[in-house]
């Protein structure tokens, strides 16, 4: 991506790839449908979204796409449900073939806005 992009839109119109766009534009409306007053912005440069702070990301990459919870502890809490994907401390690998399903988005999320206090 030459230009940094401003908002999700940006984001998402200058990826190449359709599979990966369409994955993580997938993504986008779980997880605003599932925090229907979350706030779309840029974070560390990758769509994100927050509600009061950063909650949730996402991001293509070469291969795969990722979803980043914003925390340090989200990965390792929810260990034995992300077995099945390549995990980093901070971040959760997908293929947009096979995207993370709504019941673990919602986990992830619920394990994040646990952390800290969030906007009610």
């Amino acid at each position: 991506m030459a230009n940094k992009p401003t908002s999700i839109d940006d984001y998402l119109g200058g990826l190449g790839d359709a599979d990966k766009r369409m994955a993580l534009q997938q993504l986008r409306e779980m997880i605003l449908e599932l925090v229907p007053d979350a706030e779309e912005c840029i974070s560390y440069g990758l769509p994100a979204f927050r509600k009061g702070k950063v909650f949730a990301g996402f991001a293509a990459a070469k291969s795969h796409c990722s979803y980043y919870p914003f925390s340090g502890r989200v990965v390792s809490d929810l260990a034995a449900e992300l077995a099945s994907y390549s995990t980093t401390q901070g971040a959760i690998h997908f293929i947009p073939e096979a995207p993370l399903p709504e019941s673990l988005v919602r986990k992830l999320i619920q394990s994040r806005m646990s952390e800290d206090r969030f906007e009610a």
